[in-house]
């Protein structure tokens, strides 16, 4: 007995000292404190974010996520003991939440009505704070945005500060109020809590720059931020991956291929390790390794194992064709390229390689590496497969990704693992996905937006990926959707505009929706897909600098004609432009925007943001919900007798004439007017007095309009769906015979 009671005495005082440690560390109350340590043990709690939380001088609204019926015993335990929680009816009544339902007042509402009140207006008046648990949903309708409108409303007539609160981890367990089929339970999943900065509506509003949201808007991007900042904080994405298959299941299928199958989370991290070390021997910290394969597995490893060794990926296009390679390979500079025999011979890549090899590379064939493997090595995999190679730091460069030189030569973007990470969440904030997607990417993911939406963002949300190896494949993609049945595609307007032509009405009908990019999406593509395969197109706007996404449209948030809203945790501003009565050139800033260039004439030299700032050269107009309308770029406007002309307001006026047909817009010189405007279309009845009909229709000047209209079989694009402007102008120029004057 006295043993026992020794014991049981010491259990006791060290329950005491770690609860008043707690009293200490976040100034919470000894009976909060007490009510708290349980939970703060189990869950192995990660509560520094709480103390902005708890600092925030009333009167102020909590914003909590609600994950999991857990969540209102924490926010009892963590926030002060003068807040007012609103509960649902459910929680208000849980018998076993009364202990902690005795820290605080608490008041039970119905989330089907709207819960503004004068009651608590007042309590904000007389400097209160309230909590209150908004559904988890990242695509709210319309019922569900009511709370945020409501939430905003009761901010602003208190005038209060809001902080948003969002539990990592809540989601996954036993007693979740997520689908179990996107949140994987755990017994005891680890927790952590972010929270952001109190700030009133009207400096959320504000704060969003030129993208000036409703304040509920600015609401519920400000929630979304902190729901997007706070999985895989502070992680390298080698380090992201890992955490993935310990949130997801180390066994769960996660990328797959059409030659070599299925690799799990373990399988896939396995095989990094092992060629980690090859490369960690052959190449030094740091240093930027070049990647020349396609879509599929041993692309995903090979990222995967130069991130664990503590290299940079640079990724090669091989199809920018061979000036565009050596050029790469110089500016980076890439002394070692990692490529594979077999995808060289198939491709007919013999040119491209000796180009990379004229720039400095040499080449390590993905055969030999694989060839070279050891039951040792095989072994240490199983035992270490967790574990990286190399160092890691988040701040430090990740990938080296060359812009698409739609327009010229194309430039070295360097990001940062923070970068990637920060993109992926911030579109996981936004887009209603996880575990039961099935992604099908036919991008190239030496594209940014294959890379990230095909591979990047399923590794980090538990969603299998199939990577296809070309885009090109217009019979053969559909044929493998109807078979593999996807959910999510992600492609360009050109690419899907194809897969239309070629596809039997019920090859897409397992997609949820399509996220178009990297051009504009045309309304008879939208409407194609919409009536045959009924398949929501969401449009979105981004450039490789910010890694790449900018702006997106969601399900519920949603206008044809625009990219979307700006992504929560990004700001942007607006600058006039001359001749420009509408909109501006867009500037951005965020967490997901570059480290910054290199260029050809420093090689090596990474060439950062004078300050936060990145001018996108993008003419943009803004609405009054935030949702961004690309104008077009800046170098494709046309001084015509001294008026600013978009060429690609052209271009979508030629498509609305000839819908079925591609067009692409170009500038030539012209001695008289200084430019002329050239239609290039692969229309055969593409005529001047149609066109001059349509233009009158929409209000356009017939000043703007194409002198010339140059009829072609194909119109150049690069590998990745983007119209090639640079080609298209040579090729006008030729045929209008004006190449020895351009």
């Amino acid at each position: 007995m006295i043993l026992t009671g020794i014991v049981l005495g010491t259990l006791a005082a060290a329950y005491l000292a770690f609860a008043l440690l707690q009293v200490f560390r976040l100034g919470l109350s000894l009976h909060q404190a007490l009510l708290y340590v349980p939970l703060k043990l189990a869950y192995r709690i990660d509560d520094g974010q709480i103390r902005l939380a708890r600092r925030a001088d009333a009167p102020v609204v909590y914003v909590v996520t609600h994950q999991s019926r857990l969540d209102p015993a924490l926010m009892l335990a963590l926030l002060p003991g003068d807040t007012l929680h609103i509960l649902d009816e459910r929680a208000a009544r849980a018998a076993w939440l009364e202990p902690w339902r005795e820290l605080a007042r608490t008041i039970a509402f119905n989330a089907e009505h709207v819960f503004v009140s004068r009651r608590l207006v007042r309590v904000l008046k007389r400097k209160g704070r309230i909590a209150v648990y908004m559904p988890e949903t990242v695509e709210p309708e319309v019922r569900a945005f009511r709370l945020y409108r409501a939430v905003a409303r009761i901010a602003l007539q208190g005038d209060a500060r809001v902080v948003p609160i969002f539990i990592d981890g809540a989601r996954r367990l036993p007693f979740s109020l997520i689908d179990e089929a996107n949140a994987p339970r755990r017994l005891l999943p680890r927790l952590r809590i972010g929270a952001a900065e109190p700030l009133t509506v009207a400096e959320l509003v504000s704060r969003a720059g030129a993208a000036t949201p409703t304040a509920s808007g600015a609401a519920f991007d400000r929630v979304a931020e902190v729901r997007s900042r706070v999985p895989y904080a502070g992680l390298t994405l080698f380090q992201a991956v890992q955490a993935a298959s310990r949130r997801f299941g180390a066994d769960r299928p996660i990328v797959e291929d059409v030659i070599s199958g299925t690799l799990s989370y373990r399988q896939l991290l396995m095989a990094a390790r092992i060629f980690a070390g090859r490369f960690a021997r052959i190449t030094a910290p740091g240093e930027p390794v070049g990647v020349l394969l396609p879509n599929s597995n041993g692309f995903a490893l090979t990222l995967l194992a130069l991130m664990s060794a503590g290299r940079v990926a640079a990724m090669v296009n091989y199809t920018a064709g061979p000036a565009n390679v050596t050029s790469a390979v110089r500016t980076a500079p890439i002394r070692t390229i990692v490529s594979s025999r077999a995808f060289v011979e198939k491709a007919g890549l013999d040119d491209i390689v000796e180009a990379a090899k004229a720039g400095g590379g040499r080449f390590v064939w993905i055969e030999d590496l694989r060839d070279g493997i050891s039951s040792f090595d095989r072994l240490v995999a199983a035992l270490f497969w967790r574990n990286s190679v190399g160092a890691q730091h988040a701040g430090a460069p990740a990938l080296i990704m060359f812009t698409s030189g739609s327009e010229g030569t194309p430039k070295a973007v360097v990001l940062s693992h923070r970068n990637l990470i920060a993109n992926a969440m911030q579109v996981e904030s936004r887009l209603a996905i996880g575990p039961r997607d099935f992604v099908m990417n036919v991008l190239p993911v030496f594209h940014a937006f294959g890379l990230l939406g095909g591979l990047i963002l399923p590794l980090l949300t538990g969603v299998r990926t199939l990577l296809y190896p070309s885009p090109l494949h217009y019979k053969q993609i559909p044929q493998t959707a109807a078979k593999r049945r996807p959910t999510i595609l992600f492609a360009t307007d050109t690419f899907l505009a194809a897969y239309a032509n070629a596809a039997d009405d019920g090859d897409f009908s397992s997609l949820r929706f399509a996220v178009a990019g990297a051009e504009p999406l045309r309304a008879s593509t939208r409407r194609t897909w919409a009536e045959r395969f009924d398949t929501q197109l969401l449009e979105g706007f981004g450039l490789t600098e910010a890694a790449p996404v900018v702006a997106l449209n969601t399900a519920t948030h949603n206008r044809e004609g625009s990219v979307g809203r700006l992504l929560p945790g990004m700001r942007m501003r607006l600058e006039p432009v001359e001749g420009v009565a509408e909109g501006g050139r867009l500037w951005i800033a965020g967490p997901n925007v570059m480290m910054g260039y290199m260029s050809a004439d420093r090689p090596g030299q990474l060439q950062g943001l004078p300050d936060e700032w990145h001018d996108t050269g993008d003419i943009v107009s803004v609405d009054r919900e935030g949702f961004l309308a690309i104008r077009g770029r800046a170098k494709r406007f046309a001084k015509i007798a001294g008026e600013m002309v978009s060429l690609g307001a052209i271009e979508m006026l030629a498509h609305t004439a000839w819908p079925e047909d591609r067009h692409a817009v170009v500038a030539v010189p012209d001695k008289r007017r200084g430019e002329r405007i050239v239609l290039v279309t692969t229309a055969d009845n593409a005529e001047p007095a149609e066109l001059r009909r349509h233009g009158k229709q929409a209000g356009i000047a017939e000043l703007a309009l194409p002198q010339d209209i140059v009829q072609v079989d194909e119109i150049p694009i690069h590998g990745t769906g983007k119209t090639d402007y640079a080609a298209t102008r040579r090729l006008a120029l030729d045929r209008l015979g004006l190449a020895n004057a351009a």
